[in-house]
């Protein structure tokens, strides 16, 4: 017999159970979650019997996309380049405005805190409304096109790199912040020598996920007039054309299957050279 007081009779016995029954809050708050679900999932209307009598039709389009249309494949490629470039740019100038936006929006850095709240604030008022509203807004003010789309990935790349950008400063070590404040370093000087490149690979990650988010944004804006290739979609499901949308699609799928590996290269080179 082991002498292993780990091992013992009473070590067993103070071991703490496997299962602990949740407290009177508790079970009323997994109650409450799944009567939620329950009530999304029947206000959803959620109909398996008209999914099962939907599946011949969805066979149907199927085939009907089959073989794709290749007819009009020059005027999908140069609409889909127009869609890339309004990604990169609206992505470029959301970014542009996120980095200041972000300092202010940092607890560590914010000069004051009228100021913390306000950028919180318009950060936050840019991630939360959803991409077709801003598209639809652009449309309306600047008129139908891709500068309407390029203004709108711009103010959702605001919220997304803002919100990232400011918690990735929050995050660092701010002791050499510091040490440089005791030397007589301004606060310019140590955004510029210390904190932004201490956050640049951060930054570089936001960014990169940001432009992956941004070309798939890129495609469902065409349909409400933002430019690119969702205008040319759109037509071509509401003329029944389902060769050419196929077409499109596969387009689109290729395009971001090369952006998505192409930020995943540059995010590991970044993770080994970091």
């Amino acid at each position: 017999m082991s002498n292993d007081p780990a091992l013992s009779p009473q070590a067993e016995l103070s071991l703490p159970p496997r299962f602990r029954f949740p407290g009177m809050g508790r079970t009323f708050g997994i109650i409450a979650l799944f009567a939620l679900i329950s009530l999304s999932l029947h206000g959803a209307e959620i109909s398996f019997s008209s999914f099962r009598e939907g599946i011949p039709y969805m066979k149907e389009v199927l085939f009907e996309m089959l073989p794709p249309d290749l007819s009009r494949i020059s005027n999908i490629g140069a609409l889909l380049l127009d869609t890339l470039y309004m990604a990169i740019a609206g992505t470029c100038i959301g970014v542009l405005f996120a980095l200041p936006l972000a300092v202010l929006a940092a607890r560590t850095t914010s000069p004051h805190t009228a100021l913390y709240a306000i950028s919180r604030a318009s950060v936050s008022l840019a991630r939360t409304v959803p991409d077709l509203v801003w598209a639809l807004f652009f449309v309306v003010t600047v008129g139908i096109g891709s500068f309407a789309g390029v203004l709108t990935i711009a103010i959702d790349t605001l919220g997304f790199c803002g919100r990232f950008f400011a918690e990735s400063i929050e995050e660092i070590d701010h002791s050499p912040e510091e040490a440089l404040e005791t030397l007589g370093a301004g606060r310019c000087a140590i955004l510029a020598t210390y904190i932004f490149p201490t956050c640049t690979p951060s930054f570089i990650n936001t960014v990169l996920f940001s432009l992956e988010k941004a070309v798939r944004s890129s495609v469902v804006l065409g349909l409400v007039g933002a430019g690119g290739i969702g205008v040319e979609l759109k037509v071509a499901m509401d003329t029944l054309q389902y060769g050419q949308a196929s077409t499109i699609i596969l387009c689109i799928f290729v395009v971001v299957l090369v952006v998505e590996q192409m930020s995943t290269r540059a995010r590991t080179a970044l993770l080994t050279t970091s």
